[in-house]
């Protein structure tokens, strides 16, 4: 480990090898920093809190505070962090409300500048969330979400994967897989990510069934009950079926979509 002399590092935490910690940075009690982590300057890794390995902090993180809840009574609860995550500065990620319950973040996450991450929430591999941009308490982002700068979830809300939250947008409703939230507005879905769902590598055939779905919910006329009791039983690839298994089992209900504008069929 490479330490610098005004850095604080509590005895009872594991530092794995090829750690770098950097001026004032302090770690708590009962702190484990995976291999390879750069810990930057001022950061301020509370107890409880779990490093995988690879990660970079930048200058005045703060990970596993206690969770801004009025009901949060003193605790063990739990932050941990997946491998090769880049958190910039002033991120902040807080541990869950409960006894021995956790706020999750997987590995290869980008957090920008001065994104937060609520207590109890569950964020998936490879999210990206921009400068600004907030989770409140217990929510769920899929896989490969990306969050525009200063765009918001509320409480309890889940994200499918590959959903894309534009700039300034919010969501007090669910956001399906693949959906395109628009910006400057709330729970608003404008379309399909199609490029984030191209970058994935998702085949052509898959997509089109994906947008398929997505028109027999948002533009066919129908009501979401009777489009999914169009789409029951039929044989969908498996990202269209995760689509429809997402609105089926949402519990606080879909966005709506914004306009009639779909992106043209592709070849």
């Amino acid at each position: 480990m490479k330490q610098n002399n005004t850095a604080i590092i509590h005895p009872s935490a594991r530092i794995g090898c090829g750690v770098e910690v950097g001026p004032y940075a302090v770690i708590e009690a009962d702190v484990e920093i995976g291999d390879n982590c750069v810990i930057g300057p001022h950061a301020l890794i509370h107890s409880y809190t779990k490093l995988g390995s690879g990660c970079r902090i930048h200058a005045n993180a703060v990970l596993g505070d206690t969770p801004q809840d009025t009901s949060f009574k003193e605790c063990r609860s739990f932050v941990e962090i997946g491998k090769n995550c880049v958190l910039r500065e002033g991120v902040t990620i807080h541990r869950g409300t409960e006894k021995d319950s956790k706020t999750l973040v997987g590995d290869n996450c980008f957090l920008m500048g001065y994104s937060h991450i609520a207590h109890n929430c569950i964020v998936g591999n490879r999210v990206i969330m921009a400068n600004g941009a907030l989770l409140a308490g217990r929510v769920e982002l899929g896989d490969g979400v990306f969050m525009s700068g200063n765009a918001s979830v509320h409480q309890f809300v889940k994200i499918g994967s590959l959903a894309m939250l534009s700039g300034s947008s919010g969501a007090t409703k669910d956001v399906p897989p693949f959906c395109t939230l628009h910006g400057f507005a709330l729970n608003q879905v404008s379309g399909l990510n199609v490029i984030g769902m191209r970058r994935a590598g998702m085949p052509p055939e898959d997509r089109k069934a994906v947008k398929r779905v997505f028109r027999k919910i948002y533009t066919s006329g129908l009501n979401v009950s009777q489009a999914l009791s169009e789409l029951a039983g039929e044989e969908l690839p498996a990202p269209a079926a995760e689509f429809v298994d997402f609105v089926k089992n949402s519990k606080r209900g879909i966005c709506r979509f914004h306009n009639t504008k779909i992106e043209k069929s592709e070849k």
